[in-house]
Order: C-alpha cells, then sequence, then structure tokens
C-alpha cells in the first residue's frame, strides 16, 4: 500500500466538505479569497536530528560501557559512533522526536517561512483586489499561521490575524481543529466582509478545496 502523507488524512471526507461549505459562505460575503492548507511539517530540522543522534547514542554508549566495560573511555568512544547511526535514523523515522531538540522560536519561524512559500506557489498574491487570505496548518510543529495579502493588510492587522491562528492552533491541540478552523473561516468572512464587501463582479478566483 503506498504510504498517504498525514497531511492528507488529517481532515476526513465530512470535515472537507464542511470547511469547503464554510469557506464558500464567508466567501460569498466578500471579494476576498479564503485557503486552508495543511501541510505534515514546515521543515525537515536536520540539525535536530544530528543532536538528537549524538545525545541519544552518546547516553546509549554510557550506559553499555558503565553495565559491560566498567566505565572504560576506551569502549565508551567507539560505542558513541556505532549508536550515533541508529539513533539518527530513529529521530529522521520519527518526526516528532525531533521536536524535543528544536526551539519554540525555530519551530515558529519554520512555520512562517513555508506559509510565505505556500502563498506565492499557490497564486493567493494574484487575485484581483489582492484580498487572498492563507490559513495554513503545520502538523508536525502544531502550529498555524494566516496570512494576507497586502490589500487586506491595508485594513487588517497581522496581530488580528494571529488571533484567528491562536483559535485554530488551540483546537488542533484539543483535536476539534475542524470545528475551530470552520468558525474561524466564518469570523474572518464577517470581517472582510466590513472591508471588502462582495461585488457584483466578483468571481471566485481560488479553490474552495482543503489544499495539502
Amino acid at each position: 500500500m503506498a504510504h498517504t502523507a498525514k497531511a492528507e488524512r488529517f481532515f476526513n471526507e465530512e470535515e472537507r466538505r464542511r470547511l469547503r461549505e464554510a469557506t464558500k459562505s464567508a466567501e460569498s460575503l466578500t471579494i476576498g479569497e479564503i485557503v486552508v492548507m495543511v501541510v505534515d511539517g514546515s521543515d525537515h530540522y536536520r540539525d535536530a536530528e544530528v543532536i538528537g543522534g549524538i545525545l541519544s547514542g552518546g547516553l546509549f554508549s554510557f550506559i553499555v560501557t558503565v553495565a559491560l566495560f566498567k566505565s572504560s573511555l576506551w569502549f565508551f568512544i567507539p560505542l558513541s559512533f556505532i549508536f550515533f547511526l541508529p539513533a539518527w535514523l530513529l529521530f529522521r523515522k520519527i518526526p516528532n522526536l525531533k521536536m524535543t531538540f528544536t526551539t519554540r522560536g525555530r519551530r515558529r519561524e519554520s512555520v512562517q517561512r513555508r506559509a510565505l512559500r505556500a502563498f506565492y506557489e499557490k497564486g493567493l498574491h494574484r487575485t484581483k483586489m489582492s484580498t487572498g487570505v492563507l490559513f495554513f496548518l503545520s502538523l508536525l510543529e502544531r502550529k498555524v499561521w494566516v496570512l494576507a495579502d497586502r490589500g487586506i493588510y491595508e485594513k487588517i492587522d497581522q496581530e488580528t490575524l494571529n488571533r484567528f491562528a491562536g483559535t485554530v492552533t488551540q483546537g488542533v491541540r484539543d483535536h476539534h481543529a475542524c470545528d475551530a478552523l470552520c468558525e474561524s473561516i466564518r469570523q474572518m468572512g464577517e470581517l472582510l466582509a466590513r472591508h471588502f464587501p462582495k461585488t457584483r463582479d466578483d468571481t471566485d478566483e481560488l479553490s474552495d478545496e482543503v489544499i495539502t
């Protein structure tokens, strides 16, 4: 069986339908375009893999050296190199382990950078009135970043967008991601409608489906 990314399985079909309808409903009030994107993680954190491999390999080496070789340094050093490879592979295989050796600031910056890249990759910067909004969920970090185009930033500041992100982040942690996201999309639609109301010639420029 082919491997399926965690992001593709995060929302089931019913939840995807609810999110699609929430997006359509919100966009019916405004010229703004709302997109939801979910990714497995925002970074590979290769440095955390190496640090985890070194520290875990060293710990295993220390335990074995004390138990079997009377704490001999001559055994500890080569065992550290031997245990590093399986420990490193373990951290590479299980991404959540990397978070132990990754700072909160590093995770936040990684999510922000990945969200910005996605914003341009998915064409949110090409809407007619520069009113694209991206709800970006990164599962490994359990973080959400809400990013908007320049037209929206003329009326709505990042602090306001961060409150939406905080609501969805808490929903992910509480295992109610769909409910929190649907509600945030609804509120976003109402907020955008006050500054960017619907016009007669408005068209749906971006997909309402959840992007993975």
